[in-house]
Parts: C-alpha cells; structure tokens; sequence
C-alpha cells in the first residue's frame, strides 16, 4: 500500500488552497452574481461574509482535516467516533460531485474560446460578435459535450498524478501567473472612457438590494469561492504536515480569494459600463465583455490568448480539488487506487454533466422548479448544499470537537483563538440559519 502524499511546502498549501478557491468562484461567478444583484451591495456582503462567516469555517475545515490526516469520511470518525458526522464527509462528496459536474461545462466553455483564440479567431470581430458567438458555442451540442469530456480529461490527468507531484506543482506554476496578468488587465480596463461608472456600481452602495436574498446569495458565494462547506479544504489540510500554521494559511487564502475577485471586478464593471453592456449580463458576462475588453488593446488577440490559458488554469485549479474530494473520499486510505479512481470518478461526473452541457441548447426548455438543469445544479449546490455543509461543520468545530484538540492544532495566541471560537460558535451558525431558512420560505411563497 502507497503511503499518504502530503504537500511539500507551506506555500504549497496555500497556493494549492487558495487556487481551489480562485478559480471561475472569483473570476467568472462573482462578476456575475455581483452585476446581477446590485454590484456595490453584494461586494460588501460578500466580503463581511468571506471574513466573519467563510474565514472562520475554513479555518475550521483546516483543523479537522489535518487533525483526521484522512479523507474527510474517515477525519469525521476518528473525531467523533460512533457518531454520524462523518455525513459531513459523504455530503461533501455528493455536492462536489454535482458542482464539478457544471463547472466543467464552463471549463468547457474556456476551451472552446481558446481553440478559436489560438487560430487567431477571436480579433477584430467587433463588440457585437462576442454575444453571438458566446450563444452560438452554448447551443451547440457536439461542441460543449466535446469541451467538457476535454476539461475533465485534464482534470483526471492531475488528480491522478498525486498532491506533491500532481495539485501543488500545478498551483505554484498557476496561480502567481493569473494573479500578474490581473493586475495588467485593471489596469487597461481603469483607463478606459467611462470607466468611472463602473467604479462607482462596485463601489457605492445601492441599499435598495439590501435583502435576506442578496445576504444568502453574498454568504453563497463566499462559500463557493472558499470551497467551503463541501470538505475540500479539510481535504487539502489533512496533507499538511504538523509544524505548518493553519491560521496564516487561512488569512492567505481568503484575502487572497477577496483581493482576487475584486479585481475581476475591476476589469470587468469598469469595461461594461465603457463599451455600453449592461452588468447583468449573466454566466456570459465574462464570456462576452472581456474578449471586448481585448479588442481595444494593443496585441489584443495575444493577450486574449494568455488571458484564456490562465483562465484555464484558474478554472483547473478549483476543478483538481473538487474531484480530490471525491477521489480521496472514494479510495479512503488504499492510495494505490488513486489513478483507476480518478479515471472512474472523472467519467461520471463527465457523464452526469452533460444535462447542464444541454442546457442551453436542446435541453433549454428543460426546467426543474423553473430552472435549467444548470442553474438548478447551481442553485441546489450554492444556496442549499454549501450553506448547509458549512453550517455543520460549524457546529462540529465549535461543539464537538473537544476546545484542547481545536487549540493545539490551530496554534495561534489565545485571544485570536477566542475570537474565532465565538465566530465559529455563534456568528456562522446563526447567520447561515437566518438567511438559509428565509430563503427556503421564500421558494413556497
């Protein structure tokens, strides 16, 4: 039997755990979310919720998991034993299942533009062509089922090959490359004609959607973009080594995840708003502006190209660690098994997410309680699936688990350590049963 793969560095870790988190949550999902509710509003709901409800629930992801050293099924028993919060696991592993199942349709989406990049295809079409072709790509059903089995193929190609040799090698190469290239992309977006008006949706506060459905949404995404609530960062730490601080990794991670979807804010509201769209867009806003966005650059077409290749690697990111949750939890502790599982698992989630790859399309017309099947994968896995993972895990942190287990394997001042135990305590678990239970009401209403 093959002994447990642990990460090598610190930095490592992080950068690994905070690629999972910075992927399409921060660059293609929060743009979105944010045009679609409001802009100004939802940006300081989501960065209240990522600091005061996301951070403490990953820190305590963090604990269990390295204190397990196993998947997060197996952390859960040994923590708790003859209990059943391993559910927690098992819950983890069906909604990573499902979420990964429609984000490789966006992964998919990403190739796509890619390929057509790489011909050269995507330059000097005029802003009009992006909307069209973005359509045209979605419709079609031979070329999204053709780019998801792709995206998930290299997927499986880095899950397979391990943590040390396969996620973090991948992460240190991924990460600090998208994070450079976003600053440069700010800045060309900033200096566009109108861009103040962008600026100023992300900015200054519209208080009309000040609602329990914009807070759950906010509290949704932060969940997303953390990937917490799903026991993927208790999988990543239970390859952490002892002597490796988990309360620095987790401010890394989250400011880094905050840092890096506001900047995606920056190139994307501040372009809208110059070249005349409008910041509810949808799934395609990034899809359709950006490559406008290009397109008054000079080189543009080559800069498309890097863009579309970090994008992917962002996107990869986020997918590696939602299929590690699946596989470690599939495989348990026989890691000889890890390559036949990836290719198994991989496949059917490819399978499962052809549904959302339709979505679209020939299945557009297709609803469940009036969503596609995307938006309802969507749905069911950010507001119902995420939050509630979390709030468990809250819960196990802050009243099972025993305070000297918690204190030694955190390691941080005491004061600090009080601070997050009464976040983790108190503040999480009402705030998500607050805005969880308004929004169940609301769907019978």
């Amino acid at each position: 039997m093959q002994k447990r793969d642990h990460f090598a560095s610190k930095i490592g870790f992080v950068l690994a755990a905070a690629g999972s988190a910075i992927g399409l949550g921060a660059i293609w999902k929060f743009p979105y979310m944010a045009g679609t509710n409001g802009g100004s509003v939802f940006v300081l709901l989501f960065i209240i919720s990522t600091l005061l409800i996301g951070l403490p629930i990953l820190l305590a992801e963090f604990l269990i998991g390295r204190r397990g050293q196993a998947d997060a099924v197996t952390s859960l028993k040994k923590l708790a034993p003859g209990k059943n919060w391993f559910l927690i696991g098992w819950s983890g592993f069906i909604f990573s299942f499902i979420i990964l199942s429609f984000y490789s349709v966006v992964g998919g989406w990403i190739l796509s533009y890619l390929g057509r990049a790489i011909l050269f295809q995507l330059s000097n079409n005029g802003e009009s062509y992006y909307g069209e072709l973005f359509a045209s790509i979605i419709s079609s059903p031979l070329e999204v089922i053709g780019a998801q089995a792709l995206f998930m193929l290299l997927t499986v190609l880095i899950v397979k090959g391990g943590i040390e040799a396969g996620i973090e090698r991948a992460s240190r190469i991924m990460m600090p490359a998208l994070f450079v290239f976003f600053i440069i992309l700010v800045v060309r977006s900033l200096t566009l004609d109108g861009a103040w008006e962008g600026i100023e949706f992300m900015f200054v506060p519209d208080w009309s959607y000040f609602t329990a459905n914009t807070m759950l949404l906010a509290l949704g995404q932060a969940f997303f973009s953390l990937s917490v609530g799903v026991a993927g960062m208790m999988t990543y730490a239970s390859y952490l080594p002892k002597e490796q601080r988990l309360g620095n990794s987790a401010l890394s991670v989250s400011f880094l995840n905050i840092g890096i979807s506001i900047l995606s804010g920056l190139v994307i509201f501040p372009a809208v708003f110059a070249l005349g769209y409008s910041p509810n867009e949808g799934p395609g806003l990034v899809f359709i502006i950006l490559p406008a966005v290009f397109e008054q650059l000079p080189f543009g077409s080559i800069f498309l190209l890097v863009f579309l290749v970090l994008l992917l690697f962002a996107t990869l990111t986020s997918s590696i660690s939602m299929l590690e949750i699946v596989v470690s939890i599939g495989i348990k502790n026989a890691y000889d098994k890890r390559k036949r599982a990836s290719w198994i698992y991989g496949l059917l989630i490819f399978l499962v997410g052809i549904p959302s790859a339709l979505s679209f399309g020939v299945l557009s017309d297709f609803k469940i309680m009036g969503m596609t099947f995307f938006d309802f994968a969507d749905f069911i896995t950010s507001s119902i699936g995420l939050p509630l993972g979390a709030l468990l895990i809250s819960i196990f942190a802050g009243y099972v688990m025993p305070k000297p287990d918690s204190m030694d394997e955190l390691q941080i001042k005491t004061s600090s350590y009080e601070i997050w135990y009464f976040l983790v305590r108190f503040v999480a678990p009402i705030a998500i049963i607050a805005v969880f239970v308004n929004k169940i009401v609301s769907l019978f209403m």
